[in-house]
């Protein structure tokens, strides 16, 4: 399946990279392609994440050696990339 980013999303990307970069620039590369590695298995295999309990029909895909989990959901052949969150984080997502 095609996987595509929202808007928000891309946003989410963005700081993290900014954030690893400035931070933790000897991960940056390694971090990119554990994320690359889970968006291609949740393309080939989009039912294969855990559905969120709170939220039917949204599917989140931890990065197992990063504390980020990708929330997704898919639609008409479609993964669409909804939020990326650190799991430490208290805020809800909206």
């Amino acid at each position: 399946m095609k996987v595509v980013y929202t808007v928000e999303a891309l946003h989410d990307l963005d700081e993290i990279l900014t954030f690893l970069a400035a931070n933790y620039p000897t991960i940056l590369t390694a971090f990119e392609m554990r994320l690359a590695a889970v968006l291609r298995r949740v393309g080939r295999r989009p039912l294969s994440a855990e559905e969120v309990e709170q939220r039917p029909g949204i599917h989140v895909a931890p990065l197992i050696r990063y504390p980020y989990k990708v929330f997704y959901q898919v639609a008409n052949e479609t993964v669409e990339i909804l939020h990326i969150h650190h799991a430490a984080r208290q805020e809800p997502w909206r």
